[in-house]
């Protein structure tokens, strides 16, 4: 038996109630309205609610995906959270995921590579559904960055925000499929963006929180120059792998980190922006869930639709990049 097709067969999406515009944050830190515009293109943020945690985000954005395809949770067979911001260390988000819906004793584990999680874990499920192993994977990017952002730290708390996403991968027996993935990491830029603090490199004491180490640190500018460079690099292998031209391409959705990456990006693979998703004005940057919220939101927007050759790439913390092309 040869490696089978493997498709994303459905999506869902939750983003928190709350919304955190710029008007609003001009009152908490110094900044304005316009020069977050600007500079990252972003309007408002979805934040979650006190008592929400990754895994309830990650819940709703499941039982959608799951009522998409038509399957219920006794179906699946493995159960992938992609999060850097995890209910906890451990146990792993996706076990308390799989109890939650109902699931089977299936494996279920957590995989943390940033921004490029939720397309690391689509990768991994294809393998898994390409050799035959199993036929209903659950992949999810669930992330509550809110969580770990230090709200006087104005180089992060206008970017990042929460939310969550779920794509159902099943075997293919029509055109809809993966057609190529290309995935990179470079941990020389690891100290680029990251939580210093609460890890067994610096674990937990009164002066790591009184130093706020527990909180997302980021240098922009050094990240800014890597990503537009990276993803363009992205893109062109992974159409390469999938014996593709950029006219081939009907849709991109691109990491939601910044817009000024994202038109740079798209100016250099040569794309029109209406070819492209871009939701970052009123969702912020999602990490992990920033693809996963965009694809399902292009979907039901009929943006995406059935045949379309459509790209996603990120870039994220890790460093780590992605670039996965499918037919949809």
């Amino acid at each position: 038996m040869g490696i089978r097709k493997t498709k994303i067969a459905g999506t869902g999406s939750y983003v928190p109630e709350k919304i955190l515009t710029n008007a609003d944050l001009e009152k908490m830190v110094e900044t304005s309205d316009e020069w977050i515009s600007t500079r990252t293109g972003i309007k408002e943020r979805r934040i979650a609610a006190k008592e929400e945690a990754a895994s309830d985000l990650a819940y709703y954005a499941s039982k959608e995906a799951l009522q998409t395809v038509g399957i219920k949770p006794e179906d699946l067979d493995m159960i992938i959270v992609a999060t850097i911001t995890p209910d906890m260390v451990f146990p792993a988000t996706a076990c308390i995921l799989q109890q939650r819906l109902g699931a089977r004793e299936v494996p279920a584990f957590d995989l943390e590579a940033a921004c490029s999680g939720f397309l690391y874990g689509i990768s991994i499920a294809s393998q898994f559904i390409g050799t035959g192993l199993y036929n209903n994977i659950l992949v999810v990017a669930a992330e509550t960055l809110s969580k770990i952002i230090d709200w006087e730290d104005r180089n992060t708390c206008v970017i990042f925000a929460d939310g969550a996403g779920a794509a159902v991968l099943q075997p293919s027996n029509d055109n809809s499929r993966i057609i190529s993935i290309y995935l990179g990491a470079d941990g020389g830029g690891a100290d680029l963006v990251g939580v210093p603090a609460g890890g067994s490199r610096m674990p937990a004491s009164f002066e790591t929180v009184r130093n706020k180490q527990h909180y997302m640190k980021m240098k922009g500018n050094e990240l800014f120059k890597r990503a537009v460079r990276i993803m363009v690099e992205a893109v062109n292998i992974s159409l390469e792998k999938g014996d593709l031209d950029y006219e081939d391409v009907d849709f991109f959705i691109p990491h939601q980190a910044n817009i000024r990456i994202i038109q740079a990006v798209t100016k250099r693979i040569n794309l029109n922006m209406d070819k492209v998703y871009v939701n970052l004005n009123k969702c912020g940057n999602m990490s992990a869930a920033s693809i996963a919220v965009a694809l399902d939101q292009a979907v039901k927007e009929g943006k995406v639709k059935r045949g379309d050759k459509v790209v996603l790439t990120s870039f994220g913390g890790g460093l780590t990049w992605g670039s996965i092309v499918l037919e949809w």
